[in-house]
């Protein structure tokens, strides 16, 4: 018979010594971000680095506990499940966004984007149909660059993290856990850099632990169901394309805009914890992992 409570400490130095790595091969990196003030530095993009120490920290890890690789979740899994993983943020970011256009808490569109966006890529196109195109564009090709971004995350956080959780927590206990510990990891890059859109930090600190916590109940059930880390990949890279790359940049401030878009404002947040509940209700479907 197994020895459960030798496994689950196993499981728990696995996660311990995981998360040690994660922050030391972080730190470096937040300390750039904290003296300079920003993500970004020249050629150089912090945010990436910063965005791989996972990826890095979970691959030495499985070196260094005799963890297999294989075991991160790399096979493709039932398509559907990518499907609804690029879908569900496109859902719950598409939805708030049309309300503030609609409410006038932000305008539609950004005349001054469009205009330097169309210019950058070399069209003499109509507002009207430059639109669209750029949306098409980024909705599609654009998810290559920011899988690639988000893979890094993924790879630590979805693909070694949450299973380890999961082997001796509830659905509801790990998606807790790693709430924390991803709001934990955004912190310095939020608090002491260009990592908001410009709202007060006391805001955009809730906002986004909010966001953080209610996703986590997502990104868990759906890396469990399907048990492929790119489902939490293709979800990861797909929040990130629509919320940052086309709704907020299309969004023009009428004053107070910046307290509800983006992962900083109010209104993304409490469609993510609707979203999540019903995830949340959809627990007893998942498999249960054996340690």
């Amino acid at each position: 018979m197994k020895n459960t409570s030798t496994s689950k400490v196993e499981i728990r130095k696995n996660i311990a010594t995981y998360l040690v790595l994660t922050l030391l091969f972080c730190l470096p990196v937040y300390y750039m971000c904290i003296r300079t003030g920003k993500l970004g530095g020249g050629i150089i993009s912090y945010a990436t680095i910063v965005m791989w120490c996972p990826a890095i920290a979970a691959l030495l890890t499985c070196r260094l506990r005799n963890i297999p690789i294989s075991s991160l979740g790399w096979k493709w899994g039932e398509t559907k499940y990518q499907l609804l993983a690029y879908g569900i943020p496109l859902l719950y970011s598409l939805v708030p966004y049309l309300i503030i256009w609609i409410s006038g808490a932000g305008h539609f569109y950004h005349q001054e984007f469009v205009t330097d966006m169309a210019k950058g890529m070399g069209w003499n196109l109509p507002d009207v149909w430059a639109i669209p195109l750029y949306i098409l564009l980024m909705s599609s090709f654009g998810m290559v660059r920011s899988v690639g971004s988000a893979l890094g995350e993924e790879i630590g956080w979805r693909g070694l993290l949450t299973p380890q959780l999961a082997k001796i927590n509830s659905y509801t206990a790990t998606s807790l856990w790693m709430g924390v510990i991803w709001s934990l990891y955004h912190y310095p890059l939020l608090l002491f850099s260009n990592y908001n859109t410009g709202g007060p930090k006391w805001l955009a600190l809730t906002c986004f632990t909010v966001m953080i916590m209610a996703s986590c109940f997502i990104f868990t059930w759906i890396r469990l169901k399907s048990g492929s880390l790119w489902t939490a990949a293709i979800f990861h890279a797909s929040h990130n394309l629509f919320i940052q790359s086309i709704f907020t940049p299309l969004t023009a401030d009428t004053g107070t805009t910046n307290y509800y878009i983006d992962e900083f404002g109010i209104a993304l947040p409490i469609a993510t914890v609707i979203v999540a509940y019903f995830f949340w209700r959809k627990r007893k479907e998942l498999p249960e992992q054996k340690i």
